[in-house]
């Protein structure tokens, strides 16, 4: 027997980083998916952690403390970790039942569903071979048509706002279409606000990893 929609908690999107105009990007991205008698989506900070999870020590730094956030929210239905690298995911689903998703096998597993090939953008050239870990671990790297690290030093922060980031991405995007990717994911969370306009200017499909993983919970715990 399903449950009452009415009975069902909140779908916790986790920010791991300290920034809340992340957060507040989150909370623009996931409004869409809201309705009368679903799950509230409700997105978290968390504000002990880095301003952006770039470097291998931020991840396994954030691993804690999302656990921790998870352990003091059992009303939530699923928890999604709204960050590429998704800190602390098999960590959390040690700790609970309920659905844990992160954003990056959201995102990947989405592209698949609509390309052949796929491409992902950094923010970052040192988080790439973090990404490639897992995609390896995935068994879908031999999908990948490659990923591209954003030029200048922009940060998770602004990687979604302004048109320094915005340039920024459409090169990168530009460049993965040409290298034969069918469906560009976001390898950031913090890029969602530029997700329509790219995917517009591209001509292929944009996928913002934080919706797709949003997406996905809803399918759980409302079946």
């Amino acid at each position: 027997m399903s449950t009452p929609k009415n009975m069902i908690g909140p779908i916790l999107v986790i920010n791991p980083n300290s920034s809340e105009s992340v957060t507040e990007g989150l909370r623009e991205a996931v409004a869409g998916m809201q309705f009368p008698g679903g799950p509230v989506i409700e997105c978290v900070t968390i504000r002990q952690g880095p301003p952006g999870v770039v470097t291998q020590r931020h991840v396994d730094e954030a691993s804690l403390r999302t656990a921790d956030l998870i352990e003091s929210r059992p009303d939530a239905s699923a928890y999604v970790l709204a960050c590429y690298s998704q800190p602390g995911l098999d960590l959390a689903r040690s700790i609970t039942t309920k659905p844990v998703y992160g954003i990056q096998d959201a995102g990947v597993l989405s592209a698949l569903a609509l390309a052949d090939l796929f491409g992902v953008i950094a923010v970052a050239e040192g988080s790439i071979p973090r990404h490639l870990r897992n995609l390896r671990r995935l068994g879908v790297d031999g999908r990948l048509a490659g990923e591209v690290a954003l030029e200048g030093s922009i940060g998770v922060a602004e990687s979604g706002h302004g048109e320094e980031s915005y340039s920024a991405l459409l090169k990168a995007g530009t460049k993965l279409r040409q290298m034969g990717a069918g469906a560009v994911v976001l390898g950031c969370a913090g890029m969602s606000g530029h997700r329509r306009r790219l995917e517009q200017e591209l001509g292929i499909r944009v996928i913002d990893p934080t919706q797709a993983a949003v997406a996905m919970a809803l399918g759980a715990v409302l079946t």
